[in-house]
């Protein structure tokens, strides 16, 4: 008889072994998780409270335990169960969870009186996270407690000027901890680090790729849906177009898509919308006119939330609608990104809810439809590159963010016709002008809002009582955190110059400066 050669075993899916990311109430807990797949390996944001069994239970690659604004000594602060350190899986520690590891380790912690926040000058030495890096390198620090002893068992691996222990490793037991961010692009050796971590420490192969993303959501699709049919939400923008996409790619004609023009969109996206879909794709595409009925679901509504969700419930009533015309659907597919479930009322203990809206928080509690949410475990830049994998024309992958609820939300006030024309034009004149400058894609957001007030003004010789049009710009290295955009002088002017001789109900037109806090980058 031959001799019986075993196969060789198939590699776990990325997905299927994890790094997990445990937030600790740390600003950067979800921009640790984007720059773990930025490396290509699967990453999951989850509690700090996640216990030693869960965690087993999911077979991760690595655990990353994120920083937060709490003393490790505080009432009340975030621990972790210690039991999580006797896995046996690598584990790093990032400024407060690096302080936490001290702590549970048998190491020290205190308030020396001397803070570090910003980049700070750091010296490594000879270590596995520090492998191939300079000796003397910049990190970005944020702390007020320093770790003055470390773990028993574990050796020093860098130190600032005001933190003498700014990295310890236990290579034996896996254990590591950095007291700056390698998250941040202020911490210019930041990704090469967790690359040692991930690659070096933890195994973790470079599989997390937008081929594998589509191949593993192709299969994930066709189990949920078998043979049924299936109706998109297209809204137009990138994330519900490469939703459809790939339902497209997994089910073909079983797919409907319904795109909802709800008259909240700029100008010219619904013609882009269909060109695109039944053109290009020659995807079946019911486009339903429901201008006036949001409308009237606005009618009144001031306060942006409460636009939110009038908006996605009328969108669902929409679908819902539609789909009994078309033959009772069961299925409804939206393009829910990881950043929307976070958002949307992660771990309450550690993080509020920074935002609901039709994808997430606006759903009503009585909807008939069952879910498809394909992009659920992607972030915005992945479904650009899964968009591009799929052939998506460059103009929708790369347009910029805009809200489900559309304009509606960029009128601070009542919704009408006339706000919403007024806002289109002078928001198509801002695109027009940006493009035109060539700083399109050097920009996350730029859009103009209308203020729902009138102000006295003077155009020549003549009195007026118009509008103001505010236009916000930012950038964002990560998109997830933003800063206003530094826009120059004469590309604003021309701007201004156009919105107010273009538009006559429109006689002032000011820079919004303001910086968003993390999480959120769209105007509200």
């Amino acid at each position: 008889m031959g001799e019986v050669v075993p196969l060789p075993a198939a590699e776990p899916g990325p997905e299927e072994r994890p790094v997990l990311v445990l937030d600790l109430g740390g600003q950067y807990a979800q921009l640790i998780a984007r720059r773990v797949r930025e490396c290509r390996v699967y990453s999951e944001l989850v509690p700090f409270s996640i216990t030693p069994a869960e965690a087993r239970a999911r077979n991760p690659r690595a655990l990353v335990l994120s920083g937060g604004p709490a003393s490790v000594y505080a009432d009340n602060a975030p621990h972790v169960d210690p039991e999580l350190f006797e896995l046996g899986v690598p584990t790093l520690g990032i400024c407060y969870g690096m302080q936490l590891m001290a702590q549970e380790l048998g190491g020290k912690v205190e308030r020396t009186g001397i803070s570090e926040f910003g980049k700070t000058d750091v010296v490594a030495q000879e270590s596995e996270l520090f492998e191939g890096l300079p000796r003397e390198q910049t990190g970005w620090m944020s702390h007020r407690d320093s770790v003055t002893a470390p773990p028993e068992g574990s050796r020093v691996t860098a130190g600032s000027q005001a933190a003498p222990i700014a990295a310890f490793e236990d290579p034996d037991r896996k254990l590591y901890g950095v007291q700056f961010h390698p998250e941040v692009v202020h911490t210019p050796h930041g990704t090469d680090l967790l690359k040692n971590f991930l690659y070096a420490v933890a195994g973790a192969p470079p599989s997390w790729t937008a081929a594998a993303v589509i191949e593993e959501q192709v299969e994930r699709i066709r189990a949920q849906v078998a043979g049924a049919r299936v109706l998109c939400a297209l809204s137009g923008g990138v994330d519900s177009a490469v939703a459809a996409l790939l339902v497209h790619k997994a089910v073909g004609d079983q797919l409907v898509c319904v795109f909802v023009d709800h008259g909240l969109l700029r100008r010219d996206e619904a013609t882009q919308v269909v060109e695109t879909f039944e053109g290009h794709f020659h995807i079946p595409l019911v486009h339903v006119q429901a201008q006036d009925r949001f409308l009237a679901r606005l009618d009144g509504v001031d306060d942006p939330e409460a636009k939110r969700k009038a908006v996605g419930e009328e969108f669902i009533r929409v679908f819902e609608e539609e789909s009994n015309r078309l033959g009772k659907i069961r299925y409804l597919v939206q393009g829910t990104l990881y950043s929307d479930v976070i958002e949307s009322g992660g771990d309450a203990a550690v993080a509020a809810t920074i935002k609901s809206h039709h994808n997430v928080g606006g759903l009503p509690a009585d909807m008939e439809m069952e879910l498809v949410e394909p992009l659920r475990l992607l972030f915005k830049d992945e479904v650009r590159r899964v968009g591009e994998e799929l052939g998506l024309p460059e103009q929708m992958v790369w347009r910029q963010p805009f809200p489900g609820p559309g304009l509606a939300i960029r009128i601070i006030g009542d919704v009408t016709r006339e706000r919403l024309e007024i806002l289109r034009e002078a928001d198509a004149v801002l695109q027009e002008e940006v493009r035109r400058a060539g700083l399109y894609r050097d920009l996350w957001q730029s859009f103009a809002v209308l203020p729902a007030i009138r102000s006295v003004g003077v155009q020549g010789d003549e009195r007026t009582y118009a509008y103001p049009i505010v236009i916000r710009a930012v950038t964002s290295e990560d998109a997830m955190t933003a800063d206003w955009a530094r826009l120059p002088y004469d590309l604003l002017e021309t701007i201004s110059s156009r919105i107010i001789n273009e538009i006559p109900a429109v006689n002032r037109v000011a820079l919004d400066l303001t910086s968003k806090p993390p999480g959120t980058i769209e105007w509200e």
